[in-house]
Formats: C-alpha cells, structure tokens, sequence
C-alpha cells in the first residue's frame, strides 16, 4: 500500500481546519498553535495556497477559504453523486458472483431502484430501472440498522400486519446487520417468485423471502439474495446494495464470503460519502 505525502496531508489539514470553522478568520499563529505545524512550514503552505486562490489572505494578515476553491465545491455539489463510486463496485460484483446488482434509494417508506449492474446471465433482468416499491421489513432491516429509532418509528406506521414473532424476528434482523455488516435473504418456502424480484419485490404483507439469522458454514440455503448498507457523513443509510439472482443453493460459508464481499463494497462507498479516503494501492 502506497503512504500518501505528509505535505497533502498538512495541506488537507489547513483546509479542513478553515472549513470547519465557517465565518472565521485565521491568523499564522492561530493556524500553526492548532494543527502543531512549524512557523516556517505552515507558512509556506499557506502561501501556495493563496497563490492558487484556495486561500484568500485578508488585509489584516489572516485567511479564509478562497474563491478558487469555492467554485470546486459548488462544481462537486453540482455533479456530485455516490453512483459515481457505487457502479464500478456493482460491475466487479454482478461478474464475480453471477448476479445482479442493484443500487436501492431510500424515498420516505419506499425504495427506488436506481441503478444495477447484471452478469452476462441475468442481461434483461425483468425488473426496470426506475422501480419502486413499498419498503417491507426484509429492506428495513438494512436501512435501519443504526437507527433504533427510526427502526421503531418505521414499525409503528408500516402497514404490513406483523406478528409478535415477526417483529421480533426484525429486531434480531437489526442486530445481525449491525454485527454482520449485511443480511442474507432466502426463499420462503411456499412462495411464488415468478412475477418478483427475489427478496426485493416485496410489494405485499407477506414477501417471499425470509432474512436467514444463523449460517452454519457446512449446510446449504436456498439463498434469494444479500443486502447491505451505505452509510452517509450523518452515519445514516439512504442506499443499500443487493445482490439478487443466486442460481442455487449455497453453503453458509460461501454466503459469508459474499456477505463480506458486498458488505466491504458497501464500506468503500460509504467511505466516500464521509470523506474518509479510501487505501492507495
């Protein structure tokens, strides 16, 4: 793994520094007593960086954000969006397991799907782009993982009618996203699959995939698909990835591995979103 420069990350750290502080002003002093920098050092820095109009240096010797660096932001603001990061992610996947993979936005109690990759074998996959649905609690065990409460406001006014042991399987549900980092989802015995999605088209009470809680790594489950989160800045989850189409049974151990996979896929995109930069090979 490449070791980044210590002169970015001393420039990232002036800038960072100035961004949170909004509407103040920073003097030499001010910046090299807070960031631990030398005087001749921090000075240096701040210097190239008014001259690329990053920083703007006032007439009483202090700095701001500069104009330069404005119009980045408002560029990245602009044209900004986590699909950017997410396809080539749902590219590597869909190939390497033979799947879809598809990219789930949270709208209110719904979820739209707004992007999906597809191996070779799933190429006219019969759910659009642009589908939505009703969020069931197969979904929200995804979504809500980091959000008990919300978790608990979602049950109080979902429609679906769940029993006792239904919201208690949701709650275990929960925790297993917490501690797994995904939620592997299979067939119902009895269900008709032939108009769904398998464990995504979830439009009634009763969807035709359960959440498997336990994987013994040995026995085999009829797997329908896996979901895991995407996190944002606010450590909230408005996106979550599934990979849906498993052609046949698979052992514990290898949904774990897929599990991981996506789930680890899900990390760098939420990494992204956070602003934590990503290892540099």
């Amino acid at each position: 793994m490449s070791r980044s420069s210590p002169g970015v990350a001393r420039v990232a750290a002036i800038l960072n520094f100035i961004a949170d502080h909004p509407g103040q002003a920073f003097a030499l002093t001010d910046l090299v007593r807070a960031l631990k920098l030398s005087r001749a050092t921090c000075h240096a820095l701040l210097t190239g960086l008014v001259d690329v109009g990053y920083l703007y240096r006032t007439t009483d010797k202090t700095y701001v954000l500069g104009p330069a660096l404005a119009a980045i932001g408002r560029t990245a603001a602009e044209h900004f969006s986590p699909l950017q990061v997410a396809q080539p992610e749902m590219r590597r996947l869909a190939d390497e397991f033979d799947v879809v993979c598809g990219a789930y936005f949270l709208e209110g109690d719904t979820i739209h799907l707004r992007e999906r990759a597809a191996s070779l074998s799933h190429v006219g996959y019969p759910v659009p782009l642009g589908t939505r649905m009703p969020m069931r609690a197969v979904q929200a065990m995804s979504f809500y993982a980091r959000s008990p409460r919300e978790a608990e406001s979602w049950l109080a006014r979902t429609d679906a009618d769940m029993s006792p042991e239904q919201v208690d399987e949701f709650h275990a549900g929960l925790d297993f996203v917490r501690e797994n980092g995904f939620i592997a989802l299979v067939r119902r015995g009895g269900a008709n699959l032939e108009a769904s999605e398998p464990g995504i088209r979830a439009a009634t009470d009763d969807p035709p995939v359960l959440p498997q809680l336990s994987l013994e790594k040995e026995r085999t489950y009829p797997l329908m698909a896996i979901m895991a989160p995407i996190y944002d800045n606010r450590n909230r989850v408005t996106i979550s990835l599934v990979m849906a189409g498993f052609h046949a049974t698979m052992t514990g151990a290898a949904i774990e591995q897929a599990g991981r996979q996506l789930a680890e896929a899900c990390g760098r995109i939420s990494g992204f979103l956070s602003g934590r930069s990503a290892p540099v090979d």
